[in-house]
């Protein structure tokens, strides 16, 4: 209603400040309709020029150009051509879009499952977030640090281009290369315990790998000790890093090379080929010791078995033992055989044979 009545008075203004002879169509209070001015004496007509009030303080608007001036005036500007101010209206939107953005990007932080969120609070430790959607306060008050607890990390200790000689217990040296795997167990200690945390265990994996080669031999170290070399290297990793509060768990320790070093390797290896050849050697007489062991156990076992029967019947076991004795020499020995007069020393079985038939046919 008060938009009409606004443009029931612009409408009566328009007729009201056109001049003519009748003069103008006041109102009761002698002022033109739309708040023009009084008629000014010493005008032929009674009135003179008509002027619209303008400015951002009226009371009442009565024209629809007066409502825009105004709600331009009260935004800022005056809508005006050139060389006037910017509209300030946009700067005002502007900043609070923007703040409102910064506020939402620095107190909303998205973790991901993999991940904690190590928050500071004006570069103090405060909290850690677990996975999810964490809210802080916005930056720089708090801040988030993102860190990746399951991701396995590798240090390759002792490589091909680098020698890492190590003394043994045997006073030998070998040049042995390694692996340390590891991951993050407490971000917040990681983070603000150790300055440097690969470098630190780097430095506490080679010092474990020293002390623990010192303890063994050459030959155990090359070969049936390595499992066992690594597991106490692991140990005692774990053992320092959590002296040092560093938030690291080591995964394992994997010996890649372990061997003498590159000047006397071709000499190690013909020394190792001829133990190899030696302990082959000594094995194959183990074997044939073995052999006759078992061999004579059961010649022993067979001749307590002889005795047994020689106590029941002494004579007939030694005539057995005899003939025994004697087939077993004569086999392989030449026979002479010499007749006497009289004797036959041996049955002439094909002429035996021929008698035979002969006899059953005179029957």
């Amino acid at each position: 209603m008060s938009m009409i009545a606004g443009w029931a008075t612009w409408t009566r203004g328009l007729f009201a400040d056109s001049k003519g002879p009748w003069g103008p169509s006041g109102s009761d209070d002698g002022t033109r309709p739309g708040g023009s001015e009084p008629p000014r004496p010493g005008s032929p007509w009674g009135n003179g020029p008509v002027r619209r009030p303008s400015g951002p303080n009226l009371g009442n608007v009565h024209s629809l150009d007066e409502l825009l001036k105004r709600s331009r005036e009260r935004f800022g500007g005056s809508g005006g051509g050139s060389g006037r101010a910017p509209n300030r209206s946009l700067i005002g939107w502007a900043a609070i879009a923007f703040v409102l953005l910064w506020l939402v990007f620095t107190s909303m932080h998205r973790i991901a499952p993999e991940e904690r969120g190590v928050v500071t609070q004006l570069g103090r430790y405060s909290r850690t977030l677990s996975p999810g959607i964490g809210i802080t306060l916005p930056s720089p008050l708090e801040r988030v640090q993102k860190v990746d607890v399951e991701n396995i990390r590798s240090i390759d200790l002792g490589s091909t281009a680098s020698e890492t000689l190590m003394l043994t217990g045997d006073q030998n040296i070998i040049d042995i290369a390694y692996s340390v795997r590891w991951n993050i167990r407490d971000p917040e200690l990681y983070l603000f315990e150790l300055q440097n945390p690969e470098e630190t265990i780097q430095q506490v994996a080679e010092s474990a790998m020293r002390a623990v080669i010192s303890g063994v031999t050459l030959d155990e170290a090359i070969g049936e000790k390595r499992g066992e070399i690594e597991a106490r290297v692991q140990e005692n990793m774990q053992r320092i890093l959590d002296s040092y509060r560093s938030g690291v768990v080591i995964q394992g320790i994997a010996i890649k090379q372990a061997d003498p070093p590159a000047a006397v390797n071709d000499a190690f290896k013909e020394v190792t080929a001829a133990q190899q050849e030696a302990q082959s050697y000594i094995n194959q007489a183990n074997a044939y010791a073995l052999q006759l062991r078992q061999k004579s156990q059961g010649e022993a076992t067979a001749f307590d078995k002889v005795y047994e029967q020689y106590r029941l019947s002494p004579d007939v076991t030694r005539r057995r033992m005899y003939y025994e004795t004697m087939e077993r020499v004569l086999r392989n020995v030449d026979k002479t055989i010499v007749e006497a007069p009289g004797v036959t020393p041996y049955l002439p079985l094909p002429q035996v044979q021929k008698s035979v038939p002969q006899a059953e046919t005179r029957r």
